[in-house]
């Protein structure tokens, strides 16, 4: 098929004649004209199968080569299209549009679509990760050893390595975290994502950075901070018991002084 591009954007092809119109309403944010800021509104084909991912690749190809938003592996492995969906955090290229479109498909649809909560917007759905990788980096997210380096492999038992299984899944979408009342209102808070990757070395058998981590995660802006809302579990794109792993870290610190 070929395709002519004017102003940014492609002819629009024709449309599936199985497809449903629905309205996208997309935040948008001009940093070189921040009084424009708000909502627009965009129609688009959309199939069962589609993801939500899909259709903002619609809006940039063809309706408005402007809107920014990030995506890589579209495949929910990278973690770079999180943004607010009809008022939850999830991932663009998870989201399908059969579990968003109305039975009845005659029917009127409007999705509302944000950039992620408490962190600064730089462009449209794209805000400042830094302060969230900041965090990351604050609980030291890597294995701490003493003594020579190993001339193989550290052995470590199923039972031990099923400890700390789930907090291995996270893949730094920031769903979680910026899915947390504490962090939009406390930026300071290290958030749920942090709290997650220290759990994973904390409870890692071959680890020996423990106290230090827990060191850092008792301070003013650690653990004590959760309020338990559960809002980074059902939040979280790979299913991890985020609120979980969190009181797992105040039970540590509750007991292993």
């Amino acid at each position: 098929m070929t395709v002519t591009v004017e102003n940014n954007v492609a002819s629009v092809p024709p449309v599936p004649p199985e497809a449903t119109m629905v309205t996208l309403k997309i935040y948008r944010f001009n940093p070189e004209n921040p009084d424009a800021q708000g909502f627009e509104s965009f129609r688009v084909p959309a199939l069962p199968s589609d993801r939500l991912l899909s259709l903002l690749l619609y809006v940039k190809g063809y309706l408005d080569g402007t809107l920014t938003f990030r995506r890589s592996c579209a495949h929910g492995i990278c973690g770079s299209d999180a943004m607010r969906i009809n008022g939850v955090n999830r991932l663009a290229c998870k989201l399908l549009m059969k579990d968003l479109l109305p039975k009845d498909l005659s029917k009127e649809i409007t999705i509302t679509i944000e950039p992620i909560k408490g962190l600064p917007v730089e462009k449209d759905l794209v805000v400042d990760m830094e302060p969230f990788f900041d965090a990351f980096r604050a609980v030291k997210p890597f294995l701490i050893t003493s003594g020579n380096e190993p001339s193989r492999e550290y052995i470590q038992s199923q039972a031990d390595r099923a400890r700390f299984d789930d907090t291995t899944k996270c893949i730094l979408c920031a769903c979680c975290t910026t899915s947390c009342p504490v962090f939009w209102t406390e930026g300071s808070y290290y958030g749920p994502a942090a709290i997650v990757n220290a759990h994973r070395f904390i409870f890692d058998s071959r680890d020996e950075g423990t106290i230090e981590r827990l060191d850092i995660l008792n301070d003013a802006d650690g653990v004590w901070r959760c309020r338990t809302t559960f809002n980074c579990t059902d939040a979280c794109p790979r299913g991890i018991q985020v609120t979980q792993a969190i009181q797992e870290v105040k039970r540590a610190l509750m007991f292993s002084r």
